[in-house]
């Protein structure tokens, strides 16, 4: 082989390792890049959830916060022809006996040991008086209807109550009004689900001050 076909072959060598080390230096500076988009995207990402879930739980505290000022404003607002009982002749003993109660439904008085559950329960049927009164005493309200209420108003109710805990709701036949709204001692007849009085009664009087036992459970009782 000749000196110059040598330097040739050399030359060509050497061009190929040439060659061999910059596609080298290129892909991993290629995976360089792309090993930082991939860790700046993540972070980007991570960045950007963390703002949405720092914004979601900011909206989350705003709407509870308003909510409880709108239960606050409502529950200072007076409920037209509310009745009251004076909560301490409302006698509260256990008893296993059946109950006669002065006023329809009751809002108080000797009750069963075991209290309703009222979760937000609607109850199809008519329910025990005397674990109602004990649901009451537990700071639940009691929405009752009779056969003259609207279907639409009881749907609306029941709608209510399903998403309001410490309430239940059922018919009670006996009672003067279509719909009555009763909580400890309180009590009010209301001419409909969209009477502003509903509202009212619901802000002032799910878990108030005329509870007797305030925290006590509206659940581990019996169903109507």
């Amino acid at each position: 082989m000749s000196f110059d076909r040598r330097t040739r072959i050399e030359q060509m060598r050497s061009a190929d390792r040439a060659r061999d080390r910059r596609n080298k230096v290129l892909a991993i500076g290629l995976s360089a890049v792309v090993v930082a988009g991939l860790l700046g995207f993540g972070s980007y990402m991570l960045l950007e959830k963390s703002e949405a879930k720092e914004k979601t739980e900011e909206s989350q505290a705003q709407d509870a916060k308003q909510t409880e000022q709108e239960k606050k404003r409502l529950a200072a607002e007076p409920i037209a022809d509310e009745k009251s009982w004076d909560a301490k002749k409302l006698t509260r003993d256990h008893v296993t006996t059946e109950v006669t109660y002065p006023m329809e439904p009751p809002v108080g008085g000797n009750h069963n040991p075991a209290w309703l559950n009222c979760d937000g329960v609607v109850y199809e049927k008519a329910v025990p008086s005397v674990n109602a009164v004990h649901a009451l005493e537990h700071g639940a309200v009691w929405v009752t209807h009779n056969a003259k209420a609207s279907a639409k108003d009881v749907d609306a109710l029941a709608s209510r109550v399903g998403s309001t805990p410490y309430s239940l709701m059922s018919p009670y036949e006996g009672q003067a009004g279509a719909i009555m709204l009763s909580a400890w001692g309180k009590q009010v007849t209301v001419d409909g689900a969209d009477d502003p009085r509903v509202a009212r009664f619901f802000a002032k009087y799910v878990q108030g001050a005329q509870t007797p036992e305030p925290g006590a459970p509206c659940t581990g009782g019996v169903d109507g």
